[in-house]
């Protein structure tokens, strides 16, 4: 290029190629909730995963760590680590599991339960904020086409 040339200016940038992409589309409109539930977890000192974690602990009491890894996607040696941390901030307890006695089930504490009744809300209210330009049909949509991409 000579000195004469100047290079071209872009004045607005054309993200019609990315918003075809249903990746593109996912990844944004997720980051756009994730951060805002980041911001509103940390006075939980919740992490996303911590947060899925509790929540699956909360609604399914006596899961084990196998059946959280599976249902997740985490590889077991993570788990262990945020298991003990939970279990040291008082959120969980293990108790021996009823029918395998080499399994161990995950319950909340009383400090946990109460701790995640405030959390789900907060979840709740910043999902409803988040999609508050989706009617409720279109947001029980966009929930069900979502899971399509990723249940089998």
């Amino acid at each position: 290029m000579d000195e004469n040339t100047s290079a071209p200016f872009v004045d607005k940038v054309n993200t019609r190629y990315l918003e075809t992409l249903m990746g593109y589309n996912a990844r944004r409109a997720a980051l756009v909730i994730i951060s805002e539930f980041m911001q509103r977890m940390a006075v939980y000192e919740l992490r996303t995963v911590d947060f899925s974690v509790l929540s699956l602990i909360t609604h399914n009491p006596g899961i084990t760590s196998r059946q959280l890894c599976s249902t997740l996607g985490i590889q077991a040696p993570n788990l262990v680590n945020m298991i003990s941390t939970l279990e040291k901030r008082e959120l969980i307890k293990r108790l021996p599991h009823p029918n395998d006695g080499r399994a161990v089930g995950l319950h909340l504490t009383e400090v946990g339960e109460k701790m995640m009744r405030k959390a789900e809300k907060t979840a709740v209210t910043l999902e409803q904020e988040a999609t508050q330009r989706l009617t409720t049909e279109e947001r029980k949509t966009l929930m069900k086409l979502l899971q399509k991409v990723y249940k089998k």
